[in-house]
């Protein structure tokens, strides 16, 4: 008789892993190289998301091991912690993902990332569809079977203005458990946050092929991190106001 955990949620999740690995696993290769090309040529890499996409965010940004050549843009009526309700309505206004790119002024050679499970609200789509009208490509970290299931809220999605889609392939609802009913277990942010790191992990391997060293963060809990970050800190703080509080 199988047990709970080759059954059940954890093994959901798995599949779920093993379902982003086939739909996006060459996307993820694609993105890092676009990342890549993007920091040599001296870009920024633009990360947005909204609500709980906003977890992604905080992922790409400041992290341990993550890339220093990357900027938050988002306006803090989508952030939920102090006001919910208000994130909801913000994320399907008109106009509040066009103004933060138009704030942010991406060009080229940058690149944007947005991540947004349905990807059917204006914030993102207009997150997505700013940059690209800029000349900036999109990555979309985004599923294709929460997007058909979602109610449509933009005439277009999240997916039609990015030049690469990573198809995290959350089910609608975004709840995993139980099996026959789902209600509880939301799953985007750990199917979300694989993907990056498999983007992340593509990026170090073609990096060590073409001989250069990308801009990571260190952990500031090990020796020595403190100095690689302060390095850090000091190239990109003008491209990147919100690592010190000065934009």
């Amino acid at each position: 008789m199988p047990d709970a955990a080759s059954s059940g949620f954890p093994a959901r999740v798995r599949a779920l892993l093993d379902d982003l690995d086939s739909a996006s696993g060459g996307a993820a290769g694609d993105a890092a190289a676009l990342l890549l090309d993007a920091i040599e040529a001296g870009g920024i890499v633009h990360v947005a998301g909204a609500g709980h996409s906003l977890a992604m965010v905080f992922e790409t940004f400041y992290r341990a091991g993550g890339l220093a050549a990357v900027r938050p843009i988002w306006d803090p009526a989508v952030f939920p912690l102090d006001h919910a309700l208000r994130s909801t309505r913000a994320e399907r206004r008109d106009g509040v993902g066009r103004a933060v790119v138009e704030k942010a002024a991406p060009a080229p050679p940058d690149v944007a990332v947005v991540f947004s499970t349905s990807g059917r609200n204006p914030y993102p789509v207009e997150v997505a569809q700013e940059c690209e009208a800029r000349g900036v490509p999109v990555v979309a970290v985004t599923s294709a079977r929460a997007s058909r299931g979602a109610a449509a809220r933009a005439d277009t999605t999240l997916a039609d203005h990015a030049a690469i889609v990573l198809d995290t392939c959350v089910p609608p609802g975004d709840v995993l458990h139980p099996a026959g009913a789902p209600r509880t277990a939301a799953v985007s942010t750990v199917l979300a946050a694989y993907a990056w790191a498999r983007v992340l992990a593509d990026l170090d391997d073609l990096a060590a092929a073409r001989g250069v060293e990308p801009p990571r963060w260190t952990s500031a809990n090990v020796p020595g991190g403190d100095e690689v970050n302060a390095a850090l800190l000091e190239r990109y703080r003008h491209r990147v106001p919100e690592l010190t509080g000065e934009g």
